[in-house]
């Protein structure tokens, strides 16, 4: 019996796995398409940042909900939902004929993404262990570099960046219906997810097997919840403004060309995914807060490489260390969270960790962008370790909450 319950858990841990990958697949999809989507419709450039606006507010408003939505149908439910809705919406780019139906169709992506990232993600915290939560997100990234992969096969078979769209929605597809198919394992597993835990934590009423959805009003006095989200906020600023502001940074004050920089760019993204990788081997031997105090030591290193003089490609190393820094801190924060919070509070609280994210994301990279234009994009470093050290108060705050 044990056995049998053994070989389900795999088997839905790998079906996890398979989810985060569909995940990450359409998310760098608009970055690889956009130089063949806007000339097309007509549009400025700057446009892309229409779509993605409404993606991130999709995703905020999602995740905000998604202690109340998991709470009704259960994340298996949500799981499967969210993959149709986020294939629904990469078909209707595919067959979008003008740049408002791509708005349109960001709509259900964006809210169709938010509650599955906390669902998956609160699962994974509740019942394996941090090196399957490093390693979920590793996948997310081998997802997001599938994604500009099979659109680079498109446009360069001779098609559009339309049929990119539809093969990555065909995959979409295929993974949706294996998620629907799952369902009745879900059902097996998912009782268990409170039921174990009697225990009180700080900020925890006593346990109940079955916790009611918790408001935003409430989630916020429980002790920590500011502070944690703050973490998440500061770390967005340091992964996305990096990973968004970095290429321009090795071009316009590093002095590299314009093709360097665009590929040498990507070395925060490879940091975070090998990073990852590695996270995962590393969380046997070390807690989460040793993993995250490691990324935290790792992203100063690689701002202060950034501050340097001297070659581009010291800057370039600088790229690569932050995004190895920030490898191990997200995961970790998430993992940590029922061990903090308590089990009966973890989905509420990662529901707001990521909502805290992504207003990170949808906020800081175009603040800063008012500071490249308006004074210079050499304070890239000087914003990150200012985003840093903000991390490290809060963190500090919370080291009494770890157990």
């Amino acid at each position: 019996m044990a056995l049998g319950g053994e070989y389900l858990t795999n088997l839905l841990l790998a079906l996890i796995y398979l989810a985060f990958i569909s995940l990450g697949l359409p998310d760098s999809l608009l970055g690889s398409a956009w130089p063949e989507i806007y000339p097309g419709f007509g549009v400025p450039v700057s446009y892309a940042g229409i779509i993605s606006m409404i993606i991130s507010l999709g995703t905020i408003t999602s995740s905000l909900l998604s202690d109340r939505i998991i709470s009704r149908l259960g994340t298996g439910k949500v799981t499967a939902i969210s993959g149709l809705l986020t294939a629904l919406a990469i078909l209707g780019f595919a067959l979008a004929p003008n740049f408002w139906v791509l708005c349109a169709c960001a709509i259900p992506y964006g809210l169709g993404a938010g509650s599955v990232d906390v669902a998956l993600n609160n699962y994974v915290a509740l019942h394996f262990k941090s090196t399957h939560m490093n390693w979920l997100h590793c996948s997310w990234g081998i997802g997001a570099t599938i994604g500009p992969y099979v659109m680079g096969i498109a446009l360069s078979g001779g098609g559009s960046w339309q049929s990119g769209y539809w093969y990555v929605s065909c995959i979409q597809l295929s993974i949706t219906a294996i998620l629907f198919l799952s369902l009745p394992l879900w059902r097996r597993q998912e009782p268990e997810d409170y039921g174990a835990n009697t225990e009180e934590s700080p900020g925890s009423d006593a346990s109940s097997a079955h916790p009611r959805p918790l408001k935003l009003s409430q989630v916020v006095r429980i002790k920590g919840v500011k502070e944690v989200m703050t973490c998440f906020f500061c770390y967005s600023v340091m992964e996305q403004t990096t990973g968004v502001w970095g290429g321009t940074y090795l071009k316009l004050f590093k002095g590299m060309d314009a093709a360097a920089a665009a590929a040498f760019a990507g070395m925060l993204f490879l940091g975070v995914t090998l990073g990852r990788a590695a996270s995962g081997f590393l969380s046997i031997r070390y807690s989460d807060q040793q993993l995250i105090r490691l990324g935290m030591i790792l992203t100063a290193g690689g701002v202060l490489l950034l501050l340097m003089p001297g070659p581009a490609i010291v800057t370039v190393c600088g790229l690569m260390t932050i995004g190895l820094g920030c490898s191990p801190m997200y995961p970790a924060m998430i993992h940590a969270t029922p061990q903090i919070f308590g089990r009966e509070h973890s989905r509420a609280i990662i529901g707001v960790q990521m909502a805290s994210f992504n207003v990170g994301m949808f906020v800081m990279p175009p603040l800063f962008g008012l500071i490249a234009q308006h004074l210079s994009v050499g304070f890239l470093p000087v914003y990150l370790a200012l985003s840093l050290g903000i991390f490290a108060l809060m963190q500090r705050r919370l080291a009494s909450l770890y157990v």
